[in-house]
């Protein structure tokens, strides 16, 4: 028995590590994307209205990624916690399955935050494309009003040479 709970205790260990290695993949992929997010707002020059979208862009992303890190500090002290209570409980199996089925509960949360910043990267990318294509309307936009700007200039004039001809 005391074997079979030093292997299982080994195995929850290992297990404890590999989550701990996903739950700092997972926060460096939040700090990298929190980077990138600040890299965009700094390298587009957008109209203010545009700046403001992109601002609001980082805010929401900024505040789901804050919600991440402190996800991942939660599973990183249940990890912690876990650790600790395998160290603790060689003498009772039964504190094992316990700590096998938080591991498997940790593993699914790591899997559902892998998940949440995937979709919060085409989230990400799916907006600024949006932003894009809402910028290029506009200069086509701008195009437009300028003909008709001009051919109304163009019209007034000759309605000015037919009246001075009148």
């Amino acid at each position: 028995d005391r074997d079979t709970d030093k292997k299982r205790i080994e195995e929850l260990l290992e297990e404890n590590m590999v989550l701990e290695i996903a739950q700092k993949q997972s926060m460096n992929e939040s700090a990298h994307l929190g980077w990138e997010l600040e890299q965009l707002s700094k390298s587009t020059d957008l109209a203010d209205s545009e700046k403001s979208f992109v601002f609001e862009l980082n805010e929401c992303a900024s505040s789901r990624i804050l919600k991440l890190e402190k996800d991942n500090q939660s599973l990183q002290n249940t990890i912690q916690e876990l650790r600790d209570a395998s160290l603790t409980s060689r003498e009772s199996s039964v504190k094992f399955v316990e700590l096998e089925k938080e591991n498997q509960q940790l593993s699914k949360k790591i899997e559902k935050l892998q998940n949440q910043i995937e979709k919060e990267k085409q989230s990400n990318q799916d907006l600024e494309t949006l932003s894009e294509e809402l910028i290029k309307d506009k200069e086509q936009l701008q195009v437009i009003m300028e003909t008709l700007k001009a051919d109304k200039d163009r019209e007034i004039k000759d309605l000015k040479q037919e009246n001075d001809h009148l």
